[in-house]
């Protein structure tokens, strides 16, 4: 906690342990993606507790927004580690991730283990129509807000094309994005300038523990030997890791190929879950098949509908993958498929922590407004394209769900356009929408 006085009337600084059970109930409670997920950590540490400053707060999402990852389990950790040293950030970022693979293990299983009753399999058959319309979704809305002119849709339109006509692998893109990018803003700065950000300075109100002018405390401080040591067992941790998933099962297992894909995974994940998904999805589906494309839209479902970031379908992916592997033999599918889930999460969110770590000392040092580079905006665009080449995919996997000469499936459709409208037309909740798109295929499944 910071050991600096604060003013009279700011709230008293929280103790590990008042600490430890605010993180762990955030971590059952943080629905609603990202910008939910953010808006609760500023209504409880911003305005309810005073832990920190509007400034403080929005200073430390700036730099999360522009690092790969998910932004708001950085932020929460950024904020734990602010105020309880590097017990504080693997605390807030831990629990911020733990409740949510736990819950996906079990919903795993049980999509695994019963998905062919027909009540469930009624279930998941309705949602993946409306996944797809979620997908569509979040390529408008994150479109709306970043392609602001025509270079930016240029972009969005070439990232699209190159999914879809030519196949190019995501983090191709994601390097010509950033080059044409970095060119463009030299030659047209004003067209690669930010999008807006989240949220906006509040007035001053009663003083926080952690104020716009508290001195920032010796452990945030930037120093060598401390970014040195903190790289260090960052990368040694990683390389452990790794190295004994390639010891104990072959370099060419799946854990130890789970280990090394989800860490590149982790890298591309500018512009949040879903910029990052048709990678997972062209990885994991069509490279390794450690699941199918419907698998993947299942999964999908079930990583909205659950706490934690929504990167978190990624444990998904693994439990399947380690479940359809069987890598401790046919009697031990549940236990694969856990290990699978945990190796995949912990690659996916080690890289993470280590930027919060590393980069938060240098991010402390000034409390200027941070800025989007032009290379990440063009970056943003692109994603927008990528978005849009994942909602093709997922609809063409479940409108023909036997393949491009077979049938076209009209109830899903139906359930596909009732989920459009209810998110476009009526702002409905994706938990809503999901479970009544559920619901529409169970009445299917016992009445067909």
């Amino acid at each position: 906690m910071p050991p600096t006085r604060p003013p009279s009337d700011a709230p008293s600084a929280p103790s590990r342990a008042e600490a430890f059970r605010f993180w762990l109930k955030l971590g059952f409670i943080s629905f609603g993606g990202p910008a939910g997920q953010i808006a609760i950590l500023h209504e409880e540490l911003v305005v309810r507790r005073r832990w920190i400053s509007e400034q403080r707060f929005l200073h430390a999402l700036n730099y999360c927004m522009v690092l790969p990852g998910p932004e708001a389990q950085q932020l929460a950790t950024y904020l734990g580690w602010l105020m309880h040293r590097a017990w504080g950030g693997l605390v807030a970022g831990g629990l911020f991730v733990l409740p949510s693979l736990l819950i996906l293990v079990v919903l795993s299983w049980v999509y695994l283990a019963f998905g062919q009753v027909p009540a469930v399999a009624g279930f998941f058959h309705g949602i993946k129509p409306a996944v797809t319309a979620l997908v569509v979704h979040a390529a408008w809305r994150i479109g709306s807000r970043t392609l602001g002119n025509a270079w930016l849709r240029a972009i969005a339109v070439g990232a699209f094309v190159a999914l879809f006509a030519f196949g190019l692998p995501f983090p191709l893109i994601v390097l010509a994005a950033a080059l044409v990018g970095a060119l463009g803003g030299r030659i047209a700065p004003a067209r690669f300038q930010p999008a807006g950000r989240h949220g906006s300075a509040a007035p001053r109100g009663a003083p926080a523990l952690i104020d716009d002018d508290t001195p920032t405390p010796p452990h945030a401080r930037f120093s060598a030997r401390r970014f040195a040591a903190v790289l260090a067992t960052g990368l040694g941790l990683w390389a452990a890791a790794l190295g004994a998933l390639a010891a104990g099962t072959g370099v060419h297992g799946v854990f130890t190929q789970m280990g090394w894909f989800f860490t590149k995974a982790a890298l591309l994940t500018f512009g949040g879950a879903y910029a990052v998904l048709p990678y997972v999805a062209q990885g994991a589906v069509e490279h390794f098949q450690w699941l199918s494309a419907a698998q993947m839209i299942d999964g999908l479902a079930l990583g909205e509908t659950t706490p934690g970031p929504l990167i978190m379908v990624v444990a998904f992916v693994g439990f399947v993958g380690g479940w359809n592997a069987a890598p401790f033999g046919g009697d031990a599918l549940a236990l694969a498929g856990a290990t699978a889930a945990a190796v995949v999460t912990f690659f996916t969110f080690l890289p993470s922590f280590l930027f919060i770590f590393l980069g938060a000392p240098f991010i402390e040092s000034t409390h200027g407004r941070l800025g989007f580079t032009a290379p990440l905006t063009a970056i943003t665009a692109a994603v927008v394209g990528v978005i849009a080449h994942l909602a093709v995919f997922f609809a063409g996997h479940v409108l023909w769900p036997q393949g491009p000469a077979g049938p076209f499936d009209g109830a899903a459709a139906l359930i596909g356009l009732a989920a459009a409208v209810a998110l476009f037309r009526f702002r409905v909740g994706v938990v809503a929408v999901i479970a009544a798109a559920g619901l529409a295929g169970v009445v299917l499944q016992a009445v067909g």
